[in-house]
């Protein structure tokens, strides 16, 4: 069964927990084991971080979070409507951050990509949509 939702929220420091309370929750009914569910919602964080860290830096912008399930698969799609990245694969190498002076590890995006089976990241007209697949195992027993 299919099943979507779709929330739009401030990007700011205190969503984050809102965001992996939402995917959390939303997901639940697939089972996923406590490792899958900490990797999806680690993943999650990972991206809500990104655009308030960097999509936004001079004003407060907008984060939308998509979440589809199928079957045992799922789909998270993070929007932002900012300044997008120059140059995407630069940013995709682990230790890269465009921030050095705020402490930033540059490991968001490989977070990302270790914890999901699949990361997609792109530029949009404005902005940057960061696509995000796992599938459950439903062979493992859930929470």
């Amino acid at each position: 069964m299919k099943n979507c939702m779709e929330i739009k929220f401030k990007a700011i420091a205190e969503n984050e927990s809102f965001a992996r309370n939402v995917v959390g929750s939303f997901i639940l009914p697939l089972n996923p084991s406590l490792s899958e569910m900490e990797d999806i919602i680690t993943a999650v964080n990972e991206a809500v971080t990104n655009v308030i860290v960097h999509a936004y830096p001079d004003k407060t912008g907008y984060v939308s979070m998509k979440i589809v399930t199928q079957d045992n698969k799922i789909n998270i799609t993070i929007t932002d409507n900012g300044i997008g990245i120059k140059d995407i694969e630069r940013a995709l190498t682990p230790f890269y951050t465009s921030k050095p002076d705020q402490e930033r590890s540059g490991m968001g995006f490989t977070v990302m990509e270790s914890f999901m089976d699949k990361l997609e990241v792109k530029n949009n007209k404005e902005g940057l949509t960061v696509s995000m697949t796992k599938e459950i195992d439903n062979n493992v027993v859930g929470l």
